[in-house]
């Protein structure tokens, strides 16, 4: 089995729909570190999982300096966000989204 990882840093504004008082239902932005971890039985016809910038793309494209609110048509917690990367990334079977130095969500397929 063939790992890869990547990391990236995009910008993004969200606001939260919860149930509950938070400051976190107020607009608000974050410096996202996202790593998005890839693998694969067999090598593509390059010699690769995935090209890094393949993953930079599906990621910064659709993510960075944006208001999630108004691309997800679900609330976008950082849980949430893993789940879209990894069911949005080519082989990508594992995504932490950190929104702030001490807060990090993790999607994984567990096999």
């Amino acid at each position: 089995m063939y790992y890869i990882e990547k990391k990236l840093e995009i910008a993004g504004a969200h606001r939260l729909d919860l149930n509950y008082e938070s400051k976190c239902k107020n607009f608000h932005g974050h410096n996202w570190m996202i790593t998005i971890y890839c693998k694969s039985e067999n090598l593509n016809q390059n010699g690769m999982v995935i090209d890094f910038t393949q993953i930079k793309k599906v990621i910064t494209d659709k993510l960075d300096h944006q208001n999630l609110n108004e691309i997800f048509n679900f609330n976008p917690t950082a849980e949430n966000i893993a789940f879209w990367i990894v069911s949005n990334t080519p082989h990508c079977y594992k995504a932490d989204v950190i929104e702030s130095e001490n807060n990090k969500a993790t999607y994984e397929i567990q096999d």
